[in-house]
């Protein structure tokens, strides 16, 4: 499929998933909208009243008139200010309030500077036409109200006002942005959309360390000690693999057994399930050899092969209850009866399980949101040709919002004959 379908539950897991690019366009949107309330600031507003004539029947050529040239460039000199003749006429609105009376409301950056223009404007006006120079003669008008108490907000309150509803803009087009993305990815963050991929469950879900260093990997496999929960899922996975029983007792001292861990180059995550998986098994009292066997990329387990070796080396500075190998095969000091979790690595697009260690029993390490259902086929396919079928994965890391389990549901009851019960048995016949 080219895209997964969306829902109000899988949407909501998207934007969760993508929060920082989500957060991130809010961030710019406070920014943007916080920016141009800076550059625009608020205006305060003022308006002054001039009385006409009862008489005068042609109020509308008077609106006209105050929003003429004439006035307004009269009043340039007293609106406080320099600014142009069309900044004043921008800023200025004329309507008539009733047959004779007129509004002259001004806008400016601050109180006094809207009150200054209103008043300037509407003394224009009253000069202008008292003066006879009018289209519609001298007429005896006065300023009967002057502009007082502007009103408008503060810089503060439209700066907070412009933020907020720029990162709600923001937030919005992270999160459609997200969606987007979201429905193109085609890697699975779902234990079951990872089970049921290959059709094998999933056996543990744990939190893993990402080293990226080889003393980063020596303080990983000294030091490991998984929470309460996460020790009680790999405990279980050991039993249901078969590498301890209900008691935690490890292979029998004549046979021993190995778990290969395969995961993919790309997925740093999952490199680090085999190494844990083995600390884990050792801290069970269980004797366990941890090997870095031959990879089919070598360069993914650089850093914690020299870890190994160093590890090999200086047995003092590692876990004492585990046997570190770097070597391709598995080593002759290996105790008999112990526990080998070997790692193994494969490429993403072509994988090659051949080219890795084979060992008794063959999990899958994959973290949430590394691999999509195409990879983990190719690699379940891969391990089949080699005869190693893979029979369970551990699922690093797995995404918070994900609680599914992996579980593959057991096959439904066929409909047929009825079952016997504990008293009737079963019914041949039916009643009439």
């Amino acid at each position: 499929m080219s895209g997964q379908a969306l829902d109000l539950k899988r949407s909501a897991h998207i934007v969760r998933r993508y929060k920082i690019l989500v957060g991130a366009a809010a961030a710019v949107g406070l920014l943007a909208g916080a920016g141009y309330a800076f550059l625009h600031p608020p205006m305060f507003s003022s308006s002054a009243l001039v009385v006409l004539p009862v008489s005068s029947n042609q109020i509308s050529t008077q609106v006209v008139i105050a929003d003429s040239d004439p006035v307004l460039s009269a009043a340039l000199p007293d609106a406080g200010t320099a600014m142009s003749l069309t900044t004043l006429r921008s800023r200025v609105q004329v309507k008539s309030l009733t047959g004779n009376v007129l509004s002259f409301s001004a806008r400016g950056k601050t109180a006094a500077q809207s009150e200054a223009i209103a008043d300037a404007v509407a003394n224009s006006f009253v000069s202008y036409i008292s003066s006879g120079g009018s289209p519609t003669g001298k007429l005896p008008a006065r300023l009967v109200a002057p502009a007082a108490n502007a009103t408008g907000s503060s810089l503060p309150f439209d700066l907070a006002i412009s933020g907020v509803f720029g990162a709600l803009i923001g937030a919005l087009i992270g999160a459609i942005t997200a969606l987007a993305l979201g429905r193109g990815d085609r890697r699975l963050r779902e234990r079951d959309d990872i089970a049921d991929a290959i059709g094998v469950p999933v056996a543990a879900s744990i939190a893993t360390g990402h080293p990226s260093d080889a003393p980063g990997w020596a303080k990983l496999i000294a030091e490991y000690e998984p929470g309460v929960i996460h020790a009680w899922s790999m405990r279980r996975a050991l039993n249901q693999l078969g590498l301890v029983d209900l008691d935690l007792k490890g292979p029998s001292p004549d046979e021993g057994a190995s778990v290969a861990v395969l995961s993919f180059a790309s997925d740093r995550k999952a490199l680090a399930v085999g190494p844990q998986l083995a600390v884990f098994a050792a801290s069970l009292g269980i004797p366990t050899t941890l090997v870095i066997g031959p990879q089919q990329d070598e360069n993914a387990t650089a850093s914690l092969r020299a870890a190994g070796i160093a590890l090999a080396a200086r047995p003092e500075k590692g876990n004492g209850r585990l046997l570190v190998t770097a070597e391709g095969e598995q080593d002759a000091d290996r105790p008999p009866g112990s526990l080998a979790v070997i790692v193994a690595v494969v490429d993403d697009a072509t994988p090659k399980v051949t080219d890795t260690m084979r060992a008794a029993v063959t999990v899958l390490g994959v973290s949430a949101g590394a691999a999509t259902a195409e990879q983990l086929a190719r690699v379940a396919v891969s391990a089949a040709a080699s005869r190693r079928d893979i029979a369970g994965i551990i699922v690093a890391d797995p995404d918070p919002a994900d609680h599914t389990t992996g579980r593959l549901p057991q096959p439904a009851r066929a409909a047929g004959r009825r079952q016997p019960v504990r008293f009737t048995g079963t019914t041949t016949e039916t009643r009439r």
